[in-house]
């Protein structure tokens, strides 16, 4: 049995959609679909100028309609002086020049809108970038003034205010505090910034930044987005009195629980407290109120919550019936490789989802953490955010962490709920694991003196067309993070056709998960295989996925999707399938 060339999907006729559809609760479209991450600098180049754009986006949405997927999320591509590659806004209403105009934003929603594609947009209420308008006028303002309560401004310790209000980090390393030089030349107050130094957090106690972000969400539903992803959606409020916090160990996830192993129980009441700046019960009433706004508008809109919580069972808090739509499942992402630990996390995950009527999600990769087709073949840990480089020792092998990728895709889309895929994860890349390090950019490699790689190595522009300048990126050979020499057979036209390629492995697996209806499926687990597989049943569909060594002998069955070609009926280490019975 071997994996078949897959058909030549077109995008059926009456696929087009509009915001205006509207669907019986319990059955929104998003509870069950297929979302796909732009990370538009990274995704397509209309100028050659080496930075992707929406010009180039749209250019490339029918890709994205033939591979399958139901609707793509944008990373921010709001005005900003991009420190923080977007994640540091300077205003949320206009779209940064760097990635084109409104007008092209328009363009892009009609013509996503035509392909049937819906059209999330990446909103960051934590922090602004330092240049926006409101933190400038807080720092050209008085202490106390109102500019200033629109922001964490505190007085330093100390007989001349001079130390940080707390010792909180930030999680792009060094002091969460920054402070202030007077319109007069003297020192002045210090101010917060979770991350870096030019994304002061804003103050979500004060009704008036509640108010602005009411109109901001309203400015781009009016424009016809389907929906937001919410940064840092466990952040905003912190505990009063922003007391002194000193981790038990150095958390492996961005703004998760900090705690050494041997502390975790399962329980909410077990697990360590959150950190002051993290997951306070006062968030849930702004999300009750975004939630209000969405209502406002007609037909299914979605928001789905970055929120960094453990366990399941308070990640779930998130996702009630008045709050977000659904939250990213990082307990699933970073599950070790084995079949225990996965079926686990299926099964907490859609009990504790479910326990609220929220569907369950699923994700691999995204912008922020090493590439699934690189990290389930590492050997040790590696903190989010960290990264991976040159001098990173036990480096993983390729092909292995590409066999278990397409593994664990399979199994991921075989799964009820919602599945999210990052860019060019379907052309199976790898982490760029020997970027330069005089091409970096991220915050964190500048911030820890050159002692965490961080995030570049998921964000190099990705190839389309193997023999044409940066892969086809763009127009030119420019990329703003240079591209891997060895990356032509990972091209999308490289791959377009050819049995057994990763191209074609997702989008078979993305039009029978549709076929057969396996989003608005249910889990019934099948046992006899051994410890070291997992076996379900969805639907019409079998999955048999082999997380061992040993191959194990399949039954009989209509083979309709391999991750590895099957021979003689046996199913090999790090190999799915799906069977029709």
């Amino acid at each position: 049995m071997t994996l078949e060339s897959a058909p030549d999907f077109t995008v059926p006729a009456d696929r087009p959609v509009t915001g205006e559809q509207v669907t019986s609760p319990g059955s929104e479209w998003w509870r069950t679909a297929v979302i796909y991450q732009i990370y538009p600098r990274s995704f397509a180049d209309s100028t050659g100028d080496g930075i992707g754009d929406l010009p180039g986006i749209t250019s490339r949405l029918h890709s994205l309609a033939e591979l399958g997927v139901d609707a793509v999320w944008l990373s921010p591509f709001f005005s900003s002086p991009q420190k923080d590659a977007g994640y540091d806004v300077s205003d949320y209403c206009d779209v940064d020049p760097m990635f084109g105009t409104l007008a092209d934003f328009d363009t892009l929603m009609a013509t996503a809108h035509d392909l049937g594609l819906r059209v999330i947009a990446d909103m960051v209420p934590n922090h602004t970038s330092d240049q926006h308008r409101w933190f400038q006028e807080a720092l050209a303002s008085s202490e106390g003034s109102a500019e200033r309560d629109r922001y964490m401004f505190r007085d330093g310790k100390g007989p001349n205010g001079d130390i940080a209000p707390n010792n909180w980090e930030s999680v792009f390393g060094g002091p969460m505090w920054q402070r202030i030089t007077n319109p007069d030349g003297t020192p002045g107050q210090w101010y917060l910034h979770i991350f870096d130094v030019s994304q002061p957090d804003l103050n979500w106690e004060n009704p008036w930044v509640r108010e602005q972000f009411f109109d901001i969400l309203r400015f781009w539903l009016d424009r016809g987005v389907d929906g937001f992803r919410v940064d840092v959606a466990h952040g905003m409020i912190k505990e009063e009195g922003l007391p002194d916090y000193t981790p038990p160990m150095e958390t492996a996830s961005m703004g998760g629980t900090a705690a050494a192993a041997t502390d975790l129980v399962p329980g909410i009441a077990d697990v360590p407290p959150d950190p002051p700046y993290w997951g306070h019960s006062g968030v849930h009433d702004i999300w009750r109120g975004w939630n209000a706004v969405l209502a406002e508008y007609p037909g299914d809109r979605v928001m789905a919550a970055e929120a960094w919580v453990d366990p399941l069972e308070k990640m779930a808090l998130w996702v009630r019936p008045d709050e977000f739509s659904q939250a990213f499942n990082f307990g699933y992402m970073f599950t070790e490789w084995t079949a225990r630990d996965m079926r686990k996390v299926v099964d907490d995950s859609i009990a504790a989802f479910g326990a609220v009527g929220a569907p369950s999600t699923w994700v691999l990769s995204n912008h922020d953490v090493v590439r699934h087709a690189t990290r389930l073949a590492l050997h040790a840990d590696v903190p989010q955010g960290s990264g991976i480089g040159p001098k990173t020792p036990g480096k993983p092998d390729t092909a292995s962490g590409l066999r278990r990728a397409r593994a664990a895709t399979s199994l991921m889309l075989s799964l009820p709920g919602s599945a999210y895929l990052y860019q060019g994860e379907e052309l199976g890349l790898p982490e760029d694991m020997e970027l330069p390090d005089s091409a970096r950019q991220d915050p964190t490699w500048l911030r820890t003196n050159h002692e965490k790689y961080g995030r570049d190595g998921c964000r190099v522009p990705i190839p389309w067309e193997a023999d044409k300048p940066s892969y086809g990126f763009g127009p030119s050979g420019n990329s703003w993070l240079p591209q891997p020499e060895d990356w032509a057979p990972y091209a999308r036209d490289a791959q377009e056709g050819l049995a057994g390629s990763t191209l074609e492995l997702y989008r078979t697996a993305l039009a029978l998960r549709s076929e057969h209806r396996l989003g608005a499926g249910a889990v019934q687990w099948l046992d006899g295989y051994g410890p070291d597989v997992i076996a379900l049943r969805n639907g019409p569909v079998t999955v048999i996925v082999n997380l061992g060594k040993v191959a194990v002998e399949l039954p009989i069955g209509e083979l309709l999707l391999a991750s590895e070609d099957i021979i003689g009926g046996a199913l090999p280490a790090d190999t799915a399938v799906w069977l029709r019975s």
